[in-house]
């Protein structure tokens, strides 16, 4: 028995380790679900103990809990969510569906350290009292997911969209060729590529801002099946007063519980709007890769910063590492959206049972989603140089430039001196010399990239 404690529970006597903080009902979970070693994320464990130390304040305040243990409640709750005591949150996230072990180990932990604290506090009767784990794990979920989107992924994609607008302005006036089907098509600005990329974010922004308003309505007062059973009806409004005042968030108590708690609907339109954003990251990846790629037999465009050695075996090789990882998270976001939609149709009646899960791969999103949006920004995009000499050679070699002549000489004249300028492998300016009767001057004018990024007609 050395190094252990006996604690009990409704079940019976189990075995502790003596300094473990929590009690029975925690150890029960970690011996029945030794599973992946995964844990419930920091997030997920700063919710928690915000739910409870705003239920301390509600329950004293109508009149259920004695002013000492409110007091204690809520100290310990929020050192908690202060990331103190994290190492005693060790379940699995792989569990009951409905996360009770969870919200039972932030009860015990809680609980213990009140105690210790010298007020008398039971886990169920106080800590827990007024809620169930049915309507504190589904607001967990809304409250972390929401304050991790607020405070780290939409400041981290708002730096994003800064740092591409500020190069798509320097390289306002850098004409390119512009390619469709990965062939060469008519010319482009780098600036006006960059906007693409920022329009994106802005709407990726638009998205996540416009789910996050069925986020921030909170379940908290179902308790076990949503009619609210062992609650003061006014529990649930006064836990998302208290809570926007925790977090300065505009938390709401939702309109119907049972939805809340039956489903997991506003989590599966957060992850599907994540989703839509790492499908948008994975494209400017690419492309970054894409013009990064050579620099000798690729397309050479841009010279992404050097980070790290690209191989073990060929010196001087240098990879476009940044996109790379950014295309992986992106995959790894839109795997966690395919098992959070299996998930959300785990609502069977009144509760979904595949919450931890729900909690776990919408938190990981969010997080991985933040981390290499910023990484983006300040290793890649602000301070790739462009091949200037690669780009300009490349336009002028460019015979789909000859599209511009199309009003002046016709499709068909058009396409037969394209067609030549590629046999022989030679500038479409000297083809077109030949072929269009056109002047050096007309064709200069006709021809000039820069003027052609503008659009419109240029044969008038």
């Amino acid at each position: 028995m050395s190094g252990f404690r006996i604690e009990h529970d409704s079940m019976g006597e189990l075995k502790v380790p003596a300094d473990a903080l929590y009690g029975a009902q925690t150890q029960r979970a970690i011996d029945n679900f030794p599973i992946s070693g995964l844990h419930l994320p920091r997030p997920f464990i700063r919710a928690l103990g915000l739910i409870k130390a705003a239920a301390a304040e509600v329950n004293l305040s109508m009149g259920h809990l004695k002013k000492n243990q409110a007091a204690a409640i809520r100290k310990a709750a929020l050192a908690v969510a202060d990331g103190q005591y994290d190492a005693q949150f060790p379940i699995d996230i792989f569990q009951t569906g409905s996360g009770t072990s969870t919200n039972m180990n932030a009860n015990e932990v809680i609980a213990h350290l009140a105690v210790k604290g010298g007020a008398k506090v039971h886990p169920n009767d106080h800590v827990n009292y007024g809620q169930s784990s049915n309507d504190v794990i589904p607001t967990a979920i809304h409250l972390s997911a929401t304050l991790a989107a607020s405070e780290q992924l939409l400041p981290a994609l708002k730096h994003l969209q800064k740092t591409i607008d500020k190069r798509a302005r320097e390289l306002r006036n850098t004409p390119k060729t512009g390619r469709t089907h990965l062939m060469d098509a008519m010319p482009i600005t780098f600036g006006q590529e960059l906007s693409g990329w920022s329009a994106q974010i802005g709407s990726a922004i638009e998205r996540i801002d416009d789910a996050l308003k069925r986020m921030r309505r909170l379940p908290q007062g179902g308790t076990a099946v949503g009619t609210g059973i062992n609650a003061d009806p006014k529990f649930g409004p006064a836990m998302a007063v208290q809570l926007k005042k925790l977090t300065g968030v505009k938390f709401e108590s939702a309109e119907n519980y049972f939805e809340g708690m039956a489903s997991q609907d506003a989590a599966v339109e957060l992850s599907g709007q994540l989703k839509t954003l790492a499908v948008a990251l994975m494209k400017i990846a690419n492309d970054l890769r894409w013009m990064n790629s050579g620099p000798l037999a690729g397309l050479g465009e841009i010279e992404l910063p050097a980070l790290q050695p690209g191989s073990s075996i060929m010196p001087g090789k240098v990879n476009p590492v940044i996109p790379e990882a950014t295309a992986m998270v992106a995959a790894q976001v839109i795997g966690n959206d395919a098992s959070i939609t299996i998930a959300g149709q785990s609502g069977n009646f009144q509760l979904n049972v595949m919450l931890p899960l729900v909690a776990h791969n919408l938190l990981q999103s969010i997080g991985i989603l933040a981390n290499v949006s910023r990484l983006l920004a300040d290793r890649s995009i602000a301070g790739f140089k462009v091949n200037t000499a690669r780009v300009n050679q490349a336009l002028a070699m460019n015979p789909i430039l000859v599209t511009a002549l199309n009003p002046v000489i016709g499709y068909e004249k058009g396409a037969a001196t394209a067609k030549q300028a590629y046999k022989e492998h030679r500038p479409i300016m000297d083809v077109a010399l030949e072929t269009t009767g056109l002047s050096k001057d007309e064709l200069k004018r006709l021809l000039d990239p820069m003027a052609l990024t503008k659009g419109g007609i240029h044969g008038e």
